[in-house]
């Protein structure tokens, strides 16, 4: 419609029984639209439904492994981990200490090293090893890393 006065536009959308929509309030001057504005409302949440169902959720999955388990456990876990990064999902690994354990934290976090040397899959850390009240925890997703380990590893692939 071009550039006319406020009240002009609000007598245009009352005779089209529509309603006058501020679109961009800081232009100058300002931009409005003529529209139905339940039709508007609806519209506008109907685009905001179809996108958020477009949207995956990125979830975290657990995995825990014990400070006595054998390389072929730590295998296994390895594996589904791996499942999960490779489905987009985060992986919590969980170490939980306990008793005497809880003394022996250096080599907790070795054990979460041979953990991490085992996951073919390029991952990055989220959330480096953490103390918390029942043992330790780290959080990795999939992605490149500044691992050292892990691009070690993936240089033996090729």
């Amino acid at each position: 419609m071009g550039e006319i006065s406020t009240e002009e536009a609000i007598r245009v959308a009352k005779e089209r029984g529509l309603d006058l929509l501020e679109v961009s309030p800081d232009s100058v001057p300002p931009v409005c639209r003529i529209v139905d504005i339940g039709k508007w409302k609806y519209e506008q949440a109907k685009k905001e439904r179809v996108q958020r169902a477009h949207q995956k959720q990125v979830e975290t999955k657990g995995v825990r492994i014990s400070i006595r388990a054998s390389l072929h456990d730590l295998g296994i876990r390895a594996r589904q981990s791996e499942k999960f990064l490779n489905q987009g999902d985060k992986v919590r690994i969980e170490m939980i200490l306990r008793g005497r354990e809880r003394a022996n934290e250096a080599f907790a976090r070795e054990r979460f090293g041979e953990f991490t040397s085992l996951l073919a899959v390029p991952y990055k850390i989220e959330q480096d090893i953490k103390r918390e009240p029942k043992g330790l925890s780290m959080i990795i997703a999939k992605g490149r890393s500044n691992n050292s380990q892990n691009n070690d590893h993936e240089q033996a692939k090729n």
